[in-house]
């Protein structure tokens, strides 16, 4: 069996392995993993607790034995199921948390099979200590570029076309799940703060750092996601490229941006109630009102008007960054387009 040490994240990458073995219970794989890695738990979430409360309240002893038959009865369902067609030459790659007792059980079973195994030193904890380090403890390498502009502004589309067009891109919403307003929230959820870090880590490790990339400008989070400081602070030095574009074109693309909410006229309500606290009663219900009978673009023009562009219009004001500003007439893909092109222009 081999013993994998982790210096780079680029290791897991370039690793050989046929599958990579996360043997955490699910609620910890679900927290975060290793990309591109499969759940097989050599403990349930429930098991892990109870040998957890035997350890604690009866003796360690105990609960070795009891969880070294869990792991077994566990680890012979997975060579029954998942892992029952897989050849000699198959080559698999196991970690659990900190690379101690559950992946080395379950590395041993597969090593004794004949399998080439390769287990990860220090687990998981290897594995994060990296994605801390690349996006928390150090300057991030980057040349960045932010896309800025007001809510309808097409902004996270614009990014899609960069990327169409050839260009590096990150998408911190879709990496989050969200959109990054009041009302950006997307089926699915939220990811847990650490695999949105991990997604970021893997996102930017695919980048050339001598190439520019295009970030959407954000606050420090999206949504319930912190963006990470080193990441924070490369897109608070970046050059920014305002787009604008007349309050009738924003409010037919997000009228559209946003058909989820529109299909669903409670959760719409819901989000407009969300606004309370910033507008009066009258205001609210007018919204509501717009909402009830369908009106999505004036509802979206009332929004951009009242709520939206003045908060925007303070947050230019706190910058010191020199913005260059792209006026757009529509929002269509074709004029989109044509826009990534011309900004992919100017930097190659």
């Amino acid at each position: 069996m081999k013993l994998l040490k982790l210096s780079a994240l680029s290791q897991i990458a370039d690793n050989p392995a046929d599958m990579i073995i996360d043997v955490r219970s699910p609620s910890e794989f679900a927290q975060d993993h290793i990309p591109g890695a499969v759940n097989l738990p050599v403990l349930s979430d429930d098991e892990r607790a109870l040998v957890g409360m035997i350890y604690t309240r009866e003796s360690s002893f105990k609960a070795r034995k009891i969880g070294a038959a869990l792991v077994a009865q566990n680890a012979a369902a997975h060579l029954k199921g998942p892992l029952a067609d897989m050849t000699g030459g198959w080559q698999p790659l196991v970690y659990c948390w900190r690379g101690g007792q559950r992946s080395g059980a379950f590395a041993t079973i597969l090593d004794q099979v004949g399998w080439r195994v390769q287990l990860l030193d220090g687990g998981y904890r290897s594995y994060r200590r990296l994605v801390v380090g690349a996006l928390y403890d150090t300057p991030l390498p980057h040349r960045i570029t932010l896309i800025e502009g007001g809510t309808g502004t097409a902004k996270t589309r614009l990014l899609h076309h960069l990327a169409a067009v050839g260009e590096q891109v990150v998408d911190l919403e879709g990496l989050a799940n969200h959109r990054g307003s009041l009302f950006g929230s997307q089926l699915g959820g939220q990811p847990a703060q650490k695999m949105f870090d991990t997604r970021l880590a893997q996102a930017f490790g695919k980048l050339d750092p001598n190439r520019m990339t295009w970030i959407e400008a954000e606050s420090s989070k999206v949504g319930a996601r912190m963006v990470p400081s080193a990441v924070w602070q490369a897109m608070c030095a970046a050059p920014r490229i305002e787009i604008t574009a007349p309050t009738a074109a924003r409010a037919r693309f997000l009228s559209t941006a946003y058909r989820d909410l529109t299909e669903n006229i409670g959760r719409l309500h819901s989000q407009i109630d969300r606004l309370r606290p910033f507008h009066a009663a009258s205001t609210i219900a007018a919204w509501q009102e717009l909402a009830n009978e369908g009106d999505w673009v004036a509802l979206a023009e009332a929004l951009i008007s009242a709520h939206y562009d003045p908060r925007y219009a303070k947050s230019i004001a706190r910058s010191d960054k020199a913005v260059r500003t792209i006026a757009l007439e529509d929002l269509e893909d074709a004029t989109l387009l044509r826009t990534a092109q011309d900004l992919a222009q100017t930097v190659r």
